[in-house]
């Protein structure tokens, strides 16, 4: 059988992190999978536990993710920190840890993880970039990626999720930018950061739990074999891409709803003084409370959308290698 389609950007020798990949743990199934060829989709665990969704939605999410992936004919690579090691694919008795209480792990803090042996790390997007281009796993889905704070001006605040997909050559699959973030200097930044963006069947920036954000992507894609196509020239480069992918349109939140919801949380969460790490679970839960719940069920909906299309797409890579 072939080599993984990918593997060969991220010989240890070449990564980025060139002692990470020995730090790196694969489970037997996605050792085994990427032996005789079989494509692999890597996922975060940070949604999956109490710092993500709640109980149980989380543990229903979680299951949806896998299930996509596998009847995609991929195989499942959930990244974690456990017990200080760095986790790429976890046993399915080994979810447990996962839904539970764990730290917030991110790229810079894989190294505090390994050397205090975290119990349990649940890891972001740039954590979870870092472990798959270690491990060798090119196709990553996600929820919604962070990006730019609004009056980043004055805070100097962006996600690390944004240099991160742009260092790795790696394939993420978001529903777009949180809504809450400054989408256009995202966007902007992504530019300079040379990241291909792409809308999946959309002209329009998804913004996580709603479909639209106002803002244009610079590239529609609307045939799987043409984003494989896109996909594999990126990857051949080492090369990182952003596939933004709206949420199922009968999960969506009403535009309405979402925009409205949205503007209060922002304006409550400057007089609260709410800012930083903080401004996430805070307006997410405004957000639930003004929804009624519907932008948990929509959240549900796009991470296991996303994985579903990951799967397709790591399938496709695989079978066209």
């Amino acid at each position: 059988m072939h080599a993984p389609f990918g593997a060969r950007s991220y010989d240890p020798a070449v990564t980025n992190h060139p002692l990470l990949s020995s730090r790196v743990i694969r489970s037997d199934e996605v050792a085994d999978a990427q032996r005789d060829g079989v494509p692999v989709v890597a996922l975060e665990s940070t949604v999956y536990s109490n710092l993500g969704l709640p109980t149980p939605e989380n543990e229903r999410a979680l299951g949806e993710c896998i299930d996509a992936i596998r009847e995609s004919g991929a195989v499942p690579c959930v990244t974690a920190v456990l017990d200080g090691t760095l986790r790429a694919g976890l046993a399915e008795s080994e979810y447990e840890r996962i839904l539970g209480e764990a730290k917030k792990a991110a790229e810079r803090d894989l190294a505090v993880a390994v050397g205090q042996g975290w119990a349990v790390g649940a890891t972001t997007v740039s954590a979870s970039l870092a472990i798959a281009a270690a491990a060798g796993v090119s196709v990553f889905a996600t929820g919604g990626i962070g990006g730019v704070h609004r009056g980043v001006e004055t805070s100097g605040d962006i996600s690390a999720d944004l240099s991160a997909i742009g260092r790795y050559g790696i394939a993420t699959i978001s529903a777009g930018i949180k809504s809450f973030l400054d989408l256009g200097r995202s966007l902007e930044l992504l530019e300079t950061l040379g990241v291909t963006v792409v809308g999946w069947q959309t002209s329009d920036l998804p913004s996580f739990t709603a479909r639209r954000s106002g803002f244009p992507v610079p590239h529609r894609v609307d045939s799987l074999d043409v984003l494989t196509a896109i996909v594999r020239s990126r990857l051949e480069f080492a090369q990182g891409m952003l596939i933004a992918n709206p949420v199922p349109e009968e999960f969506a939140l009403d535009q309405k709803v979402h925009d409205d919801a949205l503007a209060q949380a922002l304006v409550d969460a400057e007089a609260s003084g709410v800012t930083g790490a903080a401004v996430t679970p805070f307006v997410l839960g405004r957000i639930v409370d003004a929804s009624g719940g519907a932008s948990v069920e929509a959240n549900v909906a796009l991470v296991a959308n996303n994985a579903r299309l990951a799967g397709q797409l790591a399938a496709q890579l695989s079978s066209s290698n």
